[in-house]
């Protein structure tokens, strides 16, 4: 085989390889891997968040092993992280509410009252956050019995308790998800 044949087919192997790039959503470009405690995740899909018509943030989500179904997504025992690389600034009481108002749209009252200390404490690691300022990465872990919150790769608190990481992961992925197309995105449709 000669040399320009050899990279032609080196070239179209590259090319054809899956998750060889990051994806790119609004000129944010999110990595193929990462480590969530000792677990490598793979970007199961990332898409653009948006109210209004305003572009709100970039949402990746990671996962074990990449899956297309939400109902398989929310039923994973495994880690899972939800990263929000924001476009705009938001302050806390805005990004809580937007996760208070998630929860509200994808559970019963009974499954809210249940998480409600749970809830109480997400609430209080958010406003802690603050004003999140356009390029801040907000990642939030979805262990099977912890819930962790990072900004910009410093960690900001934690929640105990194996009833909260799929209940807020809906936020996302649930019958009523914050936002319709950012499901399909994260779901890699």
């Amino acid at each position: 085989m000669n040399h320009s044949l050899r990279t032609a087919a080196l070239l179209a192997a590259l090319l054809a390889a899956p998750g060889l790039y990051a994806a790119e959503v609004a000129g944010i470009r999110m990595a193929d891997t990462l480590r969530v405690g000792n677990q490598d995740l793979v970007l199961n899909g990332a898409g653009l968040r948006s109210k209004l018509f305003i572009k709100v943030y970039v949402g990746a989500l990671y996962v074990d092993r990449r899956q297309g179904s939400a109902a398989t997504l929310l039923e994973v025992n495994g880690p899972r992280r939800m990263q929000m690389r924001m476009l705009r600034d938001v302050d806390a009481d805005s990004l809580q509410a937007a996760l208070d108002d998630g929860l509200a749209d994808n559970l019963s009252p009974d499954e809210l009252a249940g998480l409600k200390p749970q809830i109480a404490q997400l609430s209080g690691i958010m406003r802690g956050i603050g004003k999140a300022r356009e390029g801040d990465t907000i990642a939030i872990d979805f262990l099977p019995d912890t819930l962790k919150v990072a900004l910009n790769g410093a960690p900001r608190g934690e929640v105990a308790g194996a009833a909260l990481p799929p209940a807020l992961l809906k936020v996302w992925l649930g019958h009523k998800p914050v936002d319709a197309s950012l499901k399909k995105a994260l779901l890699g449709q």
